[in-house]
């Protein structure tokens, strides 16, 4: 009989899809906490190019978590809710200070924080039972891409494409339900799924 080959240390610590402290999990939270320095800049007038200068790179720290996740072997069950969880913490603290700012349209806002609370809810419902683990679809990651633009245009007013930063929230209000349907669908058919193993 063969010994059981015990589980070396990169095996143990980076390809535990359980762990919580990884660099691309650090990017995700790094963008999330980019939020404070982005509304504060937008406070000021004069420091509009500091502004659009963080919100690049927080764009472009979207790309790099899931890059190096993949890269190291490093993707967990805690990035993969710690990534869409940054975007909307990002995207939800600049929408409300343009809100209340007067510079962009409530209904917006109003309409993706109910999508992400009913989806988070129903995805930690499946969490708590080991139905499933939510993964971000690719129709949501658009959404989230033609969002920021959305945003991005009503920070900086460009007078030349006026009907583009409301063409923008009207394309991300289709994505987004259609990605929220998606995961319905998902939640759906994992919830009976393990329901109708549950009775044999």
């Amino acid at each position: 009989m063969e010994p059981v080959k015990k589980p070396n240390l990169k095996e143990r610590f980076i390809g535990d899809p359980t762990r919580v402290l990884t660099f691309a999990n650090f990017i995700s939270m790094l963008r999330a906490l980019s939020a404070i320095p982005i509304i504060y800049t937008m406070a000021i007038p004069e420091w509009q190019w500091l502004t659009a200068v963080l919100i690049l790179l927080a764009v472009l720290s979207d790309a790099l978590d899931g890059y190096f996740a993949r890269r190291a072997h490093e993707v967990t069950h805690f990035g993969k809710w710690l990534d869409p969880l940054a975007d909307f913490v990002v995207i939800i603290a600049i929408v409300l200070y343009l809100v209340l700012s007067g510079k962009f349209p409530a209904w917006f806002f109003a309409f993706y924080l109910s999508r992400h609370i009913i989806i988070a809810s129903l995805a930690l419902y499946c969490i708590n039972y080991d139905y499933m683990i939510l993964q971000a679809n690719w129709w949501g990651k658009w959404a989230t891409g033609i969002t920021t633009l959305g945003v991005f245009l009503h920070i900086f007013d460009f007078h030349t494409l006026p009907w583009l930063k409301m063409g923008c929230l009207y394309v991300a209000t289709g994505l987004l339900s259609f990605s929220a349907l998606q995961y319905l669908k998902q939640f759906f058919i994992a919830i009976r799924d393990n329901r109708v193993k549950q009775t044999f």
